[in-house]
């Protein structure tokens, strides 16, 4: 499966479309992960514990985009966005939206 943000893919033919596709992930964060965050913000640094989360829901949302492409029929997804929310106090949102097509 070939994942891109761009429109159209460099030397390949787009065959066939076959809609909107979308990857959503809500992932939440617990508290003792939250607390460290909060002591990581007060002296300052990165947040790995927050950079971990955010990675592994960003690939789980690209893959659940990528499974729904699939199941279409398609062997490409192009124009892919990606959204990240914070809901609530404690839950982290990923949304990934592309166009299924097929590619030769």
């Amino acid at each position: 499966m070939i994942l891109s943000t761009t429109p159209q893919i460099e030397g390949k033919q787009i065959t066939q479309y076959h809609g909107i596709v979308t990857g959503e992930v809500i992932a939440g964060i617990n508290f003792v992960k939250d607390a460290f965050a909060g002591l990581r913000d007060f002296f300052g640094g990165r947040s790995r514990t927050y950079e971990k989360e955010l990675i592994a829901a960003k690939e789980d949302a690209l893959a659940e985009l990528t499974a729904r492409a699939e199941k279409l029929g398609a062997n490409a997804v192009v124009g892919i966005d990606l959204d990240f929310e914070v809901v609530g106090n404690s839950m982290l949102m990923v949304i990934a939206t592309g166009t299924a097509i097929t590619v030769a």
